[in-house]
């Protein structure tokens, strides 16, 4: 039961993402949309995480939501589900993304002959964890107690799993589809939205982290990434290129010297 109930979260989650994806080609083609999709994201994302950080410790209609979940997955699991999840859940451990990394960057760094992949690679993945390990000591939060693995595991706000999911797979859905078609880039943001989705949606299931560890981890994750995004002039990762992009067009549009006009009247009375 909690491993279909996953599946069918993480799949209908992915599946909206890769819907408005694909509903909306022209934040594609515009640098001025995706910067302001990014920014948007960035500080939603910021607000969210920091709402939940202030929560957890004051509200207690947050704290039985968190209590009430844990409990269920609790009592719903099995050998064979607690195993589902035990794999899938390393899809956000930091070994394996640590993993992949290398790889995306090995492979970003020899298509586009451009060491700003590996630049921007390491900007959100050393990001992401340096605030994520910050926080934690910061907040200090305790574990659930029905898994007794979770009591060795450290603090538990926010979800590292989920942080580290949702900022990688982001990073790879960008990288991996910059010069793609409309079809490809919404496939690959389902991709990454449901791979995040489901790792923070296992560790809740496994009772190593409560409900709103795993949504603070996702917000952290995605707000540091569309941070980071921004600050590389988003799809084509280049510092100052948000900057540059309307200077074509102001270029274009720049008004014709007077004197040039003069001459030409002048000209012709003569």
């Amino acid at each position: 039961m909690p491993i279909l109930l996953l599946l069918v979260f993480a799949l209908t989650t992915g599946m909206l993402a890769a819907l408005v994806s694909a509903r909306y080609p022209r934040i594609a083609e515009a640098p001025t949309s995706r910067l302001t999709v990014a920014l948007v994201v960035a500080i939603g994302g910021g607000v969210l995480f920091g709402a939940l950080a202030y929560l957890v410790r004051t509200n207690s209609h947050l704290i039985e939501l968190d209590n009430g979940v844990a409990k269920w997955g609790n009592r719903h699991a099995s050998a064979w589900s607690t195993h589902a999840l035990n794999v899938l859940t390393q899809l956000g451990s930091l070994y394996v993304v640590l993993a992949l990394c290398v790889i995306l960057a090995v492979w970003e760094t020899v298509r586009e002959r451009s060491v700003w992949a590996i630049a921007f690679i390491v900007a959100v993945m050393g990001g992401e964890e340096l605030l994520t390990l910050t926080v934690k000591q910061l907040a200090d939060r305790a574990r659930p107690a029905f898994n007794p693995a979770a009591a060795t595991l450290g603090p538990s706000f926010p979800s590292g799993h989920s942080a580290t999911a949702a900022a990688f797979y982001a990073t790879a859905a960008l990288l991996l589809g910059r010069w793609r078609g409309r079809r490809a880039r919404a496939v690959l943001t389902g991709l990454a939205v449901g791979i995040a989705v489901a790792v923070a949606a296992s560790r809740v299931l496994l009772d190593v982290h409560w409900l709103s560890d795993v949504i603070a981890g996702l917000a952290l994750g995605w707000a540091w990434f569309a941070v980071c995004g921004i600050a590389f002039g988003g799809r084509i990762l280049r510092f100052g290129a948000a900057a540059e992009t309307p200077a074509p067009a102001a270029a274009a549009t720049k008004p014709v010297s007077s004197r040039p006009v003069a001459a030409r009247s002048s000209d012709r009375s003569t």
